[in-house]
């Protein structure tokens, strides 16, 4: 049996942050994932991404924010059990005993939810032989961009991740065509200001109105059928065919912890990111509420908030001693 006082579920970026902040208040921290290594999606999608909108980085690849922040969190000595699902939780004398799908059981004193997306699997688009060319040109994760040099590439998709991909293979493949169902983008206002500039600089083909309805090649992907609107189909040559398409999010064994639950997150009070089921907390992409941005910062953010209702919860008669780092700094049990 494994003892500690919060028990995290993810070992993505948020869940390696609450570590940070559960260690300055001296709070141990265990966390299970079911992803053999730490980092969540950053590490198994997209090491290579370039990310944007963290504070004091300009930009920094989706792998070196996880090295960095395994690096702020080690004077803190976290343990892991990792390659391991959670499976099923029971309350035993306000703990809680958790037991992963391979049998591990850890007692915790708090639970906090840092899954991210759950159990996720990408998006397909409904295209009759797409499964025909899985890995032989079609790809629906981009894990290293130097694996596209000097090849022509579509990409279908019209968020964030379709645009920054766009971007960023601009300057490292031969052809950039992006293929988008719209006019309008989702994704956010300086990536489709950029695709544009890089459109007018001749760098990226952009189609809207269109989708890929077919694909065709010989033991490999050479070309894809493009269906636009008030318009006869045409055929675009080209290596690799990306759809970009978000992720369709899958709690699990979560789903059966009682946890209230909304379009396949969990709701919490935005006090301190409380479930239903006291005790247990939600942050980052796996809660929901009202005005909810599914953005790194904020998880890190809602983790600061959690970290000191689950203090409170874990020891009632100790007042919370919450110090600057910059005054402090960072102290190791």
């Amino acid at each position: 049996m494994i003892h500690t006082d919060l028990l995290i579920i993810g070992a993505g970026p948020c869940g390696l942050f609450t570590v940070f902040e559960a260690g300055l208040l001296k709070l141990r921290c265990h966390l299970v994932d079911a992803l053999p290594v730490a980092g969540g999606q950053l590490t198994e999608i997209y090491p290579k991404k370039p990310i944007y909108d963290i504070p004091g980085f300009p930009s920094i690849l989706a792998g070196d924010l996880v090295t960095n922040l395994l690096e702020q969190i080690a004077p803190f000595k976290p343990t892991f059990t990792l390659g391991e699902r959670a499976e099923t939780v029971e309350k035993v004398d306000n703990r809680f005993i958790l037991t992963t799908n391979k049998g591990t059981k850890i007692d915790a004193g708090v639970i906090v939810l840092a899954g991210g997306l759950g159990c996720f699997e990408p998006r397909k688009p409904p295209i009759d032989n797409i499964a025909d060319y899985e890995d032989k040109g079609v790809e629906y994760i981009i894990k290293d961009p130097n694996f596209y040099q000097q090849k022509d590439i579509v990409i279908a998709g019209g968020g964030d991740s379709a645009l920054d991909w766009a971007i960023y293979l601009a300057d490292i493949a031969a052809k950039v065509t992006l293929i988008h169902r719209r006019t309008e983008f989702r994704g956010a206002l300086d990536s489709v200001e950029k695709v544009y500039k890089l459109v007018q600089e001749g760098k990226i083909n952009l189609i809207t109105n269109a989708q890929v309805c077919n694909l065709r090649g010989e033991n490999k992907l050479e070309a894809v059928e493009i269906e636009k609107e008030n318009e006869a189909n045409f055929w675009v040559k080209t290596d690799h065919f990306i759809p970009l398409f978000g992720l369709s999010p899958k709690l699990g064994p979560i789903a059966d912890w009682g946890l209230n639950i909304e379009k396949s997150a969990v709701l919490v009070n935005t006090l301190d990111y409380s479930t239903n089921v006291e005790g247990i907390y939600a942050i980052g992409d796996i809660n929901t509420y009202e005005g909810k941005l599914k953005l790194i910062l904020c998880g890190f953010h809602e983790a600061t908030l959690m970290v000191q209702s689950a203090f409170k919860r874990i020891y009632p008669d100790k007042k919370v001693q919450f110090k600057y780092t910059t005054v402090n700094g960072v102290h190791a049990f």
